[in-house]
């Protein structure tokens, strides 16, 4: 089955689509139905198939061929993953330029969620093997004898199927694992995918406890309740209590659980409450909406690894921002990474809050007195511990106490020797010394005891001391070694063993409460290995508490990797009642278990599943929910290489502020690692995305609120370089102002560097003065001159700034000085760059002899250091203005063999801009100055190419109309095929592109070109469609030129003349009267009379010359 999908472009302040933007994206969309293979690739990542592009409907037809698929696609449209992906496939860079543009729109998708789900349940019941759960009031098993299954309300049944058209499924109950029949139309498959992937993959060895319940309520609660009833405990860890005693929560109150863990206010006991008993009324929920973790709890869960870090990203960001100017000279007017396309030059920074992000200069200056503190780095709250505080955590370690183990055979009976140990472990409360006891890692082996061989060694120290601590009756030691032992025998797959230390701890424990996470971990170990050895009856008597200790207790440290399955089994529980805010806990506990054990490959679906949950409980005006994990998800999805989806999920991340959890500068790093993946590439400093720039810009201002001056230094040298890589000089001078003026706060060498930048970009933005006043007070500053190489980059620059001002003479004497340094610090490549400056700067005064020999010299050294990608750039333009120098000398063929290697150096490295501009002066070589047919044909195909690859359509269009042109020049009927094949493309393009001039001329060529081709049946059409474009637009102008070339080219040709006839007297006259055009007009009449001469017909040709000669007079010619 098929499903569409539709997108509309809006805009967030006024809620309402952008007409511009949709346009602009369905243009974009019509040039990729002719190739859509990069809509295939996006939407084969989203797991669905796509069936065709139907852009003139902003829209995409999808099918779905596996449940998998359409599991991974809701979500991922939940996630609001789709319509994010979509914006990267369609907008263009203007539009990432555009800040404000981006901040204030959304591409929204449409599908018919029902029919998703339809689709879904059909291939549920194809596969056979799914959950359902009983619809009440429609089975009766009696009816159907013994084999018939009793279900009660809302139970779960995993089905099997028997055939395509049985009137009974088989069916096992979770409830009580009975076998049976039913009917199909008692069940109602659970249309959830994840439910269905988890209750499948998932399964317990015995039914569900009954133990918890389903809940109406979506509130998680803490805070003081009220006690509806009378309770006496049965136990020792259960509270007593009276009618109307106040009960303080220990942790949260989740409902639908049988106990929460409570203190009493008038007794001060703390012990486990039954739920049922107590009015949560005046309990507080964790924060607005659907919260289900404290504050506490995120960070952990958000932290991702050290390559995909907060300080990664930092690095990062300085690594792109660092720049060479000081050392590495620039050849004139060349910016090898800048692309200058047509983007209007405002998109730089209209409305993008300037305000907000850029400091004023007043406020900048201002801190020149800050403090060094204040010069810190961007979020420093969140970011990774300095060297001070790993420190004093070692200092704290110092203070835990450790235990040498040394057992001789005369120790055993020495109660000396273990009280140390006994007193340590027999504190009636948790002390955080104990915290090692509890982690997955079995920390305590080294923090807690030292001096052991091998474990052997120190299980039979804990065994003595066991014994020990029984002697002396020591519960709490005894307790704790009893877990200890435990813990050694989990670690060694001894479960049976295990069980029975754990068993031995819960018997002996008779008070427990002071050390919370000792009991915790005593349950949940316990009742986690009567699970794995499926002691139902054990298991069932213990769960209730066990899930109570796990899920209400914040920050739960897990013991075992056994718990994953206790875990599962509450989830499974969770949803077989219906009780959402368990359910979300329990993922989150999953999910935090997983990342802990580093199974990334399989905590995915319970991430994703939590983070739906938040979103589907947003509070209104919230725009993120309890659990931003969508940095956490980004991580994930970029080590699956999901290009597309770790982009919309970082993109769609919104850094909560909260201490440990992802900042801008992560998101911005993240992003800029990333979005050229889309185009298969990897991220390098000379093409950054313009994807990032909104994400920079937040980084910015949130570097500025924390006033980390190095940090926004560096976020402004970016930005100042990526606006220049994408042709907007006004944005990139005004933040490599910023950035000069940051430099100036942080020392001298970073000023200099700054100040550098902000030159030249002067230079490429034709302000050779101020470039001039930057370059002069670098040279007075004292590291202006201190080192050879930082003098001569600058009076490099300079000399550019004086030839720009037509002050040639010091120019000369510039670049000449700085050849001069180059050569004394033996550079090769900044000896190369002054001569080819000087051999540019030659030509440009007509010296052509002079500027050879300079630029011959330039390509010798660049030949000897040539290997590198931008070495082998700046040679390519090197050869560029050699090639022009010698056609200046008419010596063609070695300017030929200029141009030709300098291609060769820019398809060597792949660069497609270096290979659009010289194919370019290739093309208008061997068309205007040494003509080439052949030649040029050649060069032009690799022109359109170049184009297509680069996704410029209106470049794309040009290029193969003159292309077009050049092979009906050639004139065989090989080539007029080609130059007909050439115009139908150009053709395509001009009509997605709505330019109605160039489609007309297209149409009109196309019809050229059929009556060459003698296929004179397809002429007219062709010409009338030419005709109607115009027309069309209400270009009368347009529509009579064309009649007249219409008719033209019967009129010059051998057959139908007669058919001029209707193209000039019917179509191209009466227009000429209406535009008052009277030269055209008068050329029509002496054309159609020289037409009737050669048909015969003196009569009319008598009529048109008369018409001609009356209109000549008028117009007195």
């Amino acid at each position: 089955q098929e499903i569409s999908l539709s997108f509309s472009v809006e805009s967030r302040s006024s809620r309402c689509r952008n007409a511009r933007l949709q346009e602009a994206a369905r243009k974009k969309l019509w040039a990729l139905e002719s190739d859509d293979r990069g809509v295939c690739a996006l939407f084969k990542e989203l797991s669905a198939r796509l069936v065709c592009v139907q852009a003139h409907q902003d829209r995409f037809l999808l099918t779905f061929k596996t449940l998998q698929e359409v599991w991974r696609f809701s979500t991922y449209l939940t996630l609001g993953y789709v319509g994010t992906c979509l914006e990267q496939l369609l907008f263009g860079q203007e539009f990432w330029l555009d800040c404000a543009l981006v901040e204030d729109t959304e591409l929204r998708v449409t599908v018919d969620e029902q029919h998703l789900a339809t689709i879904y349940l059909d291939l549920l019941l194809q596969e056979g093997n799914f959950f359902s759960r009983a619809v009440p009031g429609v089975w009766k098993s009696e009816q159907e004898g013994e084999e018939g299954l009793q279900l009660c309300r809302d139970e779960l049944v995993h089905v099997r199927s028997v055939g395509q058209d049985s009137k009974k499924w088989e069916g096992v109950s979770l409830l009580t694992g009975q076998r049976g029949v039913v009917p199909p139309e008692a069940l109602e498959p659970i249309p959830h995918p994840f439910y269905q992937w988890f209750l499948k993959n998932y399964p317990v060895s015995f039914g569900l406890s009954q133990e918890i319940s389903g809940t109406s309520s979506q509130a998680i609660v803490q805070g003081r309740c009220i006690a509806s009833k009378d309770h006496r405990g049965a136990a020792w860890d259960e509270l007593s209590f009276s009618k109307g005693d106040p009960i303080e929560t220990i942790g949260f109150f989740i409902p639908g659980l049988p106990w929460f863990v409570g203190k009493s206010l008038s007794t001060g006991s703390i012990g486990f409450v039954p739920t049922r008993l107590v009015n949560p009324g005046a309990c507080e929920p964790l924060g607005k909406g659907f919260v289900f973790l404290s504050e506490e709890e995120k960070s952990p869960v958000l932290h991702v690894p050290c390559n995909g870090d907060e300080q990664h990203f930092a690095t990062l960001l300085g690594d792109l921002a660092h720049t060479d100017i000081t050392s590495v000279y620039r050849l004139d007017g060349f910016e090898p990474t800048a692309m200058f396309p047509k983007v209007p030059p405002e998109a730089a920074l209209r409305g993008s809050k300037e305000i907000q992000v850029l400091q004023s200069w007043e406020e900048i200056n201002d801190w020149a007195t800050s403090s060094t503190s204040e010069l810190s780095s961007p979020g420093s709250e969140a970011a990774p511990a300095t060297l001070e505080d790993v420190l004093l955590e070692k200092l704290d370690d110092l203070d835990y106490p450790k235990f040498f183990i040394d057992l001789n055979a005369g120790h055993v009976e020495d109660a000396d020797v273990f009280d140390p140990i006994l007193t340590f472990l027999n504190q009636d409360t948790f002390v955080p010394s104990f915290q090692s006891f509890y982690d997955l890692s079995f920390s305590f082996l080294h923090s807690t005891f030292y001096g052991f061989s091998d474990e052997d060694e120190l299980v039979l120290y804990l065994e003595t001391s066991r014994n020990w601590a029984k002697r002396t009756r020591s519960v709490w030691a005894h307790v704790r070694l009893c877990f200890l032992l435990g813990k050694l025998c989990i670690k060694k797959l001894k479960l049976s063993q295990a069980r029975v230390y754990f068993e031995e701890a819960m018997s002996v424990l008779d008070r427990g409460f002071g050390d919370l996470p000792l009991l915790a971990a005593l349950h949940i170990s316990l009742t986690s290995i009567y699970l794995k050895q499926n002691m139902k009856h054990k298991f069932s008597s213990l769960l209730g508490k066990t899930v109570t200790l796990l899920v209400c207790l914040p920050g739960h440290s897990f013991s075992s990797e056994n718990e994953l399955e206790l875990l599962t089994f509450i989830l499974r529980e969770s949803i077989a009642v219906g009780n959402a805010p368990l359910e979300a806990r329990i993922c989150f506990l999953i999910v935090k278990l997983f990342l802990q054990l580093g199974r990334t490959e399989e905590v995915l679906p319970f991430l994703e599943h939590l983070q739906c949950l938040s979103i589907a409980w947003l509070g209104p005006g919230s725009r993120a929910g309890p659990l931003d994990a969508a940095a956490t998800l980004g991580y994930l999805y970029d080590k699956k290489y999901l290009p597309n989806i770790a982009l919309a999920s970082a993109r769609s991340f919104v850094p909560s502020g909260t201490k440990g959890t992802p900042t801008p500068i992560w998101r911005a790093g993240f992003i800029l690692q990333n979005a050229p993946k889309l185009l298969g590439k990897q991220l390098d400093r000379s093409s950054i995305p313009a994807l990032a720039c909104w994400y920079l810009q937040q980084a910015l201002q949130f570097c500025c609120q924390s006033r980390a001056v190095p940090a926004q230094r560096t976020l402004c040298a970016l930005l100042a370089r990526m606006y220049l890589q994408h042709g907007l000089l006004d944005g990139a001078v005004c933040y490599a102002a910023r950035a000069a003026a940051l430099g100036r706060l942080m020392g001298e060498e970073e000023a200099f560097e700054s100040s550098m930048c902000l030159g030249w970009l002067y230079l490429l933005q034709q302000q050779p003065g101020r470039a001039g006043d930057v370059l002069r007070q670098l040279l007075r500053a004292p590291r202006g001159t201190a080192s050879e190489t930082r003098g001569g980059a600058v009076q490099n620059l300079l000399a550019m700034a004086l030839r720009a001002q037509g002050r040639i003479q010091e120019a000369a004497e510039n670049f000449l000085r700085a050849l001069h340094k180059a050569k004394e610090t033996g550079s090769r490549r900044n000896q190369a760059v002054s001569l080819a400056n000087l051999g540019q700067l030659s030509l440009s005064c007509g010296a052509a002899q002079l500027a050879e020999l300079y630029l011959l010299w330039s390509v010798r050294l660049y030949a000897e250091l040539q290997g590198h990608h931008q070495l082998d750039t700046e040679l390519a333009q090197v050869l560029l203005w050699l090639a022009q120098a010698l056609v200046d000398r008419q010596r063609m063929e070695d300017a030929k063999l200029c141009y030709e290697l300098a291609l060769g150096f820019a398809l060597k490295w792949q660069n497609l801009r270096s290979q659009l501009h010289i194919t370019e002066c290739l093309c208008h070589f061997y068309s205007k100055v040494c003509p080439d047919l052949q030649a040029c044909i050649t060069y032009h195909e690799h022109w359109a190419s170049l184009a297509r690859q680069l996704q410029d359509r209106e470049l794309e269009g040009s290029a193969r109309q003159a292309l077009s042109q050049l092979y009906q020049a050639w004139g065989t009927p090989e080539a007029l095929r080609r130059s007909l094949d050439c115009t139908k493309q150009s053709l395509r393009i001009f009509i997605d592109l709505e330019e109605a001039v160039k489609a007309a001329e297209a149409w009109l060529q196309a019809g050229k070109l059929y009556y060459l081709l003698q296929e004179d049946e397809l002429v007219e059409m062709y010409f009338q469609a030419a005709i109607q474009t115009a027309l069309k637009w209400d270009n009368f102008s347009l529509a009579m030129d064309l009649y007249e070339k219409a008719g033209d080219t019967f009129f010059n040709g051998s057959r139908n003349r007669a058919r001029a006839v209707e193209f000039y007297r019917g179509g191209a006259v009466p227009l000429a009267r209406k535009l008052k055009a009277t030269q055209t007009e008068l050329r029509l009449f002496n054309k159609l009379a020289e037409l009737q001469v050669s048909l015969q017909g003196y009569e009319k040709a008598l009529e048109f010359a008369t018409l001609a000669v009356r209109l000549s007079l008028r117009v007195g010619e």
